[in-house]
């Protein structure tokens, strides 16, 4: 019987996956068999502003069935790419969360964003997450002009909210309250943000007739959105 070839630090190859489909030594092999079965890199992209109960995922997720849920969210953490734990009393909720590993999936999932956008193909228009706009926020950002920008703004977005707070280059964004924000854009979905930042479609015109709310200094938040902008096509 052939045995699994060995690690250095002793894994077999069995246990870690690597092979299961392509039996390529690759990076990239290995990848596409970790997050590679559909909705799984999707199912990472949703925990990357922290941990998330099976509901929320369902929810950010509309198209995906609970038992396919399931299995990748096992597959995910067999991978050692998330781990799942339950909250403290009264909650007792149990989440699903990255692990660091996970968490360093963020650029690849940027750069995978950046590069379809390229395409005459991509529709800016269609539904997406909160997190997948508040990921689109980090990855389509003007740094230099960025490192001009000086505020705080919120988002509230059916019943999640984020922070953004520009630093520099930089564009740290957290889940948390919007208090103390200097402008706070609400919508009952991200795509009605998303069409006046990627889209074009005028606020005033969103603010009309899709149900966005600009709270605080207007200008403000105008200003923050002209700080993202899709890269030019390339097909």
């Amino acid at each position: 019987m052939k045995l699994p070839k060995e690690t250095k630090n002793g894994t077999s190859r069995a246990a870690t996956g690597h092979g299961r489909w392509y039996n390529d030594a690759c990076g990239t092999a290995f990848g596409l068999e970790v997050i590679g079965e559909r909705w799984a890199l999707l199912v990472v992209r949703e925990l990357m502003m922290g941990a998330r109960r099976f509901s929320d995922l369902r929810s950010a997720l509309p198209g995906i069935s609970a038992k396919v849920l399931t299995e990748r969210l096992t597959a995910l953490e067999d991978a050692g790419v998330l781990v799942r734990r339950s909250l403290p009393p009264p909650g007792k909720a149990q989440v699903y969360e990255l692990t660091a590993w996970g968490l360093a999936a963020e650029p690849l999932i940027q750069e995978l964003g950046r590069w379809a956008a390229q395409s005459s193909a991509h529709d800016p228009r269609l539904p997406l997450s909160a997190v997948s706009l508040m990921l689109s926020l980090r990855t389509m950002l003007d740094r230099e002009a960025c490192a001009a920008f000086v505020g705080r703004i919120g988002f509230v977005i059916g019943e999640d909210s984020f922070i953004a707070e520009p630093q520099g280059r930089e564009l740290p964004i957290r889940r948390g309250a919007v208090e103390g924000a200097n402008a706070v854009f609400r919508a009952a979905s991200a795509d009605v943000i998303a069409a006046g930042i990627y889209a074009g479609v005028p606020w005033a015109e969103l603010e009309a007739g899709a149900g966005l709310v600009i709270t605080g200094d207007r200008e403000r938040a105008i200003e923050f959105a002209r700080l993202f902008a899709l890269p030019p096509l390339l097909a």
